[in-house]
């Protein structure tokens, strides 16, 4: 059996403690621990609902963490362009309050009108006039900034532990394997491998997570993987931007479309701060040379766009990222599980970044926790895993639909993909002049609104009428 006093030698002295405990409605246990494999966003917003639960939450990771907004080996996707959807920014204004506002104040851009925003998914521009009218904003602060401003509010709570450099060896269980009683763990600085006793343990671990197997060595079965090979390649650089280059543009995000399957993003950071990120499907993949980096966004990004990335002054050199599948765990369709035991965000699903719904997708994740936790923590992860699922269908669908849609993406369409695709693009052909149609779709892509929204018979005609309107002003060499 673990030993429940025996832990990893801290890596830092303790630090002063403040605040407290809110969104947890499940009465704790005296003396109750969960431990948290993995302190990335994932990780973290798991930790923030687990610590109104548990007596104790211990996150684990691998890596320094750094004090500062700095990025980090294990997460080399920090590096290139973020942001959190309106779905995220939901969730996180609940969690932890003020944070948003802090971010604002310390100059973080956040997008609230459809004119601060050029988006063109699929190779069609969304109109940009009218209003939001649902205000929920996007904000733009960077991943290690955005990961470092939460990792320092769960410092500040009494019962949360962070510890670093430390990496997750497996699974502690029962003599019989039906629950998992804790995690097994070693020191990078040298040292034994030691047991933290646990009453939950969480795989937050990436989508590299090593729960499947774990499951296996216990005698359960491993879950059917959900698998789209993308052979994606992004690659960014921060630049010094001239404040109002862009006018009140604040994000410019032109998607891969049949026949190229490359787009950017670029993405306002601070006043003067901009990242660049590009990305291409296999075979088109960007080029790491400062010269080749900007003769690949020539023709992707609007003219007036590419004269200020010639202007602009370089922060540091292009890095690369590759990113071969979208990987979903379908955990939720298992027939045993031990209790004790959740695996949590990427190790759960993983899907292509492109999209900018990971961080978005764990806070749903995390709203998922949190819902299955009301209902006590017996049998939890049946519950987890299946309200989870639910809760990034949307995400999944969207990402993997919009994928497909490439022809230069290969597998299987089945004809609801070939069907949704096919609507899909014509929405978005009728949204270039119909801003109706355009905020009903970035509800349903920032994961605010299921896509049956889009289904309805007002939005509907409303498609017809636009390609229609399209048709008769283009003439019949029109793609839509």
């Amino acid at each position: 059996m673990p030993d429940d006093t025996a832990r990893p030698p801290a890596p830092e002295e303790p630090r002063a403690r403040r605040g407290g405990r809110s969104g947890g409605s499940v009465p704790r246990a005296p003396g109750s621990h969960c431990v948290v494999l993995g302190a990335s966003i994932g990780g973290l917003f798991a930790a923030r609902v687990l610590s109104g639960t548990f007596d104790r939450v211990t996150l684990v990771d691998r890596d320094t963490l750094p004090e500062t907004d700095d990025n980090r080996r294990g997460v080399p996707q920090g590096r290139h362009a973020h942001a959190i959807l309106p779905a995220g920014t939901k969730w996180l204004q609940e969690m932890f309050p003020g944070l948003l506002e802090e971010f604002e104040a310390d100059g973080v851009p956040v997008v609230r009108e459809p004119t601060e925003m050029h988006f063109a998914p699929g190779g069609h521009l969304l109109c940009q006039e009218g209003r939001y009218a649902d205000p929920t904003p996007t904000f733009q602060p960077s991943r290690p900034q955005l990961e470092g401003r939460v990792r320092a509010r769960l410092r500040a709570l009494p019962d949360v532990e962070i510890i670093d450099r430390c990496e997750a060896a497996g699974l502690v269980s029962t003599a019989d394997g039906r629950r998992v009683v804790g995690a097994r763990v070693v020191h990078r600085d040298g040292g034994a491998e030691r047991e933290l006793a646990a009453d939950l343990v969480v795989d937050a671990t990436g989508r590299g997570g090593r729960s499947a197997r774990w499951l296996a060595e216990l005698g359960y079965d491993q879950p059917r993987e959900d698998r789209v090979a993308i052979d994606i390649q992004y690659v960014s650089r921060n630049l010094k931007v001239a404040p109002g280059a862009l006018g009140r543009r604040k994000v410019v995000i032109v998607g891969a479309r049949p026949g190229r399957p490359t787009g950017a993003t670029f993405l306002q950071h601070g006043a003067d701060h901009w990242m660049l990120t590009l990305i291409g499907y296999g075979g088109h993949h960007p080029p790491t040379d400062p010269s080749g980096f900007l003769d690949f966004a020539k023709p992707i990004v609007p003219p007036d766009v590419f004269e200020v990335l010639c202007a602009a002054e370089p922060l540091d050199d292009p890095v690369a990222h590759r990113y071969p599948a979208s990987v979903r765990r379908r955990y939720e369709r298992l027939a045993r599980f031990p209790e004790g035991l959740l695996v949590f965000g990427d190790a759960l699903c993983s899907f292509n970044p492109v999209y900018g719904q990971g961080m978005s997708a764990a806070a749903l994740q995390a709203g998922a926790l949190r819902e299955a936790l009301a209902q006590g923590v017996g049998q939890l992860p049946r519950r987890f895993f299946k309200t989870a699922a639910r809760r990034i269908e949307v995400a999944w669908q969207m990402a993997v639909g919009s994928d497909l849609a490439l022809p230069e993406v290969a597998g299987p369409r089945p004809l609801p993909v070939r069907i949704s695709n096919a609507y899909f693009g014509r929405l978005m052909s009728a949204a270039e002049h119909d801003s109706a149609l355009t905020q009903e779709f970035v509800k349903v892509s920032s994961l605010l609104s299921p896509p049956t929204i889009l289904l309805r018979p007002a939005t509907v005609g409303r498609v017809v009428i636009g390609n229609l309107r399209h048709r008769r002003e283009k003439g019949p060499q029109h793609r839509v």
